[in-house]
């Protein structure tokens, strides 16, 4: 699985409709219309999100490993 940085995931998450509501501290908070899910992307500066973060961010937002 190919890992990116949260800021680059944050990038996708707004092309997916996620819309951002906060960042508190480092953790960017999304958030989309008519779901009860809400997704905490740290980004710290270019550094690599970690595998288990990715895939879990990925399972809630319904991201795919080629949309990445």
């Amino acid at each position: 699985m190919k890992t990116i940085s949260g800021r680059e995931l944050c990038r996708i998450l707004e092309k997916k409709g996620w819309q951002l509501k906060k960042i508190h501290g480092s953790h960017h908070v999304y958030m989309m219309a008519g779901r009860n899910e809400r997704i905490s992307v740290p980004v710290h500066g270019n550094k690599d999100l970690k595998i288990g973060m990715l895939r879990s961010i990925m399972k809630l937002a319904v991201i795919s490993e080629d949309e990445l």
